[in-house]
């Protein structure tokens, strides 16, 4: 066991006095000698004992504080506090609005904290909120937040996998748009994705969701569909466009299939939307939308599968107060600029602002637009909001939990054995294995052997396989 902290003070106050009046090689050994008893480092240690007993002004925690080197404070005193926000009342506060923000970081949460607050004492719902807590709420910054809350951040990381398909060759028709052609000033440009809801494994029929933001406003619609097919597809897309506050100029997608197809490229060119594709296998050509699949989306439903009609239900009833909630209440950060230096890239970004509010900031939107949008906000309550979006999360999870694992496919599909090429990692290539027999289990019949043989080129000419094995 260590020194104590009064054990170790106690030293220093010895030396320092022979390490004050010492000469320059005298003071080394001295310091050696310290060192090696305190487990100080030297230069910490070399400062104590030229300052020991020396009073110091140091601002600690926004006050001055006398401060003494060597100096411990008297056994059985208590710590000083930490700080003006380290309060159990306005860190349990700061959880709860954590919590109703659906987890935001701190540059976010506080805007959401000083635009929510108001409108939460306006509607009567804060009312055991102090004054003292009060205005902590609406004055601690974005660090404080995050270093009041790192404890409490801690939630799993979700991973799931693309259910994206190609197109047709109609997709050469269709013009690519890159990441960096995204400068529209104008509301309206709007980039487009399906979400799999397929529980890893992709074998049947299941939901997807439609996701649908604005590239200038950041405004965000969902939408959930029984399927991928097209037509259900452009049924859901016409429902989303109803729901927007701004026309509908322009729409940019992947190269899927439910995308890519005559109906909705004559569509677009009746309705005067300019369609634009991105670049195969370019996720951050469609990044406005990409980033909502996960914070939106994924973040909300999770990765269950969902594929009855109970489920689609509960989803569409899900979404329709998600809208309300992400683009009245949810503030949002963008990328102003970004600056490479050699190695080391510096990104930019503009104040956190609601969709809802970058809405009312933008001069070419209709008043009227702006005046039935702000009837609306005054009508929300996002405490009530976030508990019904809640209250449908734990169905809509139950219903997926209730109706069992994914369905997997069936036997008789002629699957790679255990012992394939492909999956013995200990084969270098698939070249050096002259002949290989796999044995499949099909529906019909108990027994069905299959010989499989890997060519080579650069081998002798092939020869027959010898005949498989009877098991009886």
């Amino acid at each position: 066991m260590g020194l104590t902290m009064h054990q170790r003070h106690a030293i220093m106050r010895e030396m320092c006095f022979r390490f004050q009046r010492s000469s320059k090689k005298e003071r080394s050994i001295l310091l050696n000698q310290c060192v090696e008893l305190t487990g100080y480092n030297r230069t910490y240690a070399a400062y104590v004992l030229r300052n020991c007993g020396r009073k110091q002004l140091r601002m600690i925690a926004g006050r001055r504080v006398v401060f003494v080197p060597a100096q411990a404070r008297p056994q059985g005193s208590k710590r000083q506090r930490k700080g003006f926000f380290h309060t159990k009342a306005f860190v349990s506060a700061l959880r709860q609005f954590w919590a109703l923000s659906d987890g935001l970081c701190g540059k976010r949460l506080a805007i959401f904290i000083r635009e929510v607050v108001p409108l939460l004492e306006q509607q009567g719902t804060l009312k055991s909120l102090g004054e003292t807590v009060r205005g902590q709420l609406l004055t601690v910054s974005a660090a404080t937040i995050d270093r009041l809350l790192k404890e409490t951040k801690r939630q799993s990381i979700l991973k799931g996998r693309s259910g994206t398909r190609p197109g047709t060759l109609l997709k050469h028709h269709i013009a690519v748009r890159t990441f960096a052609d995204w400068d529209d000033a104008e509301p309206g440009f709007c980039e487009i994705d399906m979400v799999a809801h397929d529980g890893g494994s992709s074998f049947g029929d299941y939901c997807h969701t439609l996701t649908l933001t604005d590239v200038t406003t950041t405004w965000t619609e969902t939408e959930p569909v029984q399927n991928k097919a097209q037509t259900r597809v452009f049924t859901a897309l016409k429902n989303v466009r109803t729901r927007l506050p701004f026309p509908l100029l322009g729409l940019d997608s992947d190269n899927g299939g439910e995308f890519i197809n005559s109906e909705l490229v004559r569509y677009c060119a009746d309705e005067a939307i300019t369609f634009t594709r991105s670049r195969p296998y370019r996720k951050n050509d469609n990044c406005f939308v990409e980033q909502k699949n996960y914070s939106i989306v994924r973040r909300t439903v999770g990765y269950y599968r969902y594929d009855t009609a109970q489920q689609l239900r509960l989803l569409h009833a899900l979404y329709s107060r998600l809208r309300l909630y992400t683009n009245f209440f949810q503030p949002v950060m963008k990328l102003k600029d970004k600056v490479r230096h050699g190695s080391k890239v510096t990104r930019h970004y503009d104040i956190p602002q609601t969709p809802y509010a970058r809405v009312l900031a933008h001069p070419n939107i209709d008043q009227r637009v702006k005046d039935a949008l702000t009837a609306q906000y005054l009508t929300l309550n996002v405490v009530s909001l976030k508990r019904e979006l809640n209250s449908l999360q734990r169905r809509l999870f139950r219903a997926a939990i209730h109706a069992g694992p994914p369905p997997q496919p069936p036997s008789g599909i002629p699957y790679p054995a255990p012992n394939h090429p492909w999956r013995v990692s200990t084969l270098s290539s698939r070249a050096t294995v002259a002949k290989l027999t796999v044995h499949l289990q099909h529906a019909h019949t108990k027994h069905n052997t299959i010989d499989i043989e890997t060519k080579n080129h650069h081998s002798s000419p092939k020869q027959s396989p010898p005949p498989p094995k009877n098991h009886e």
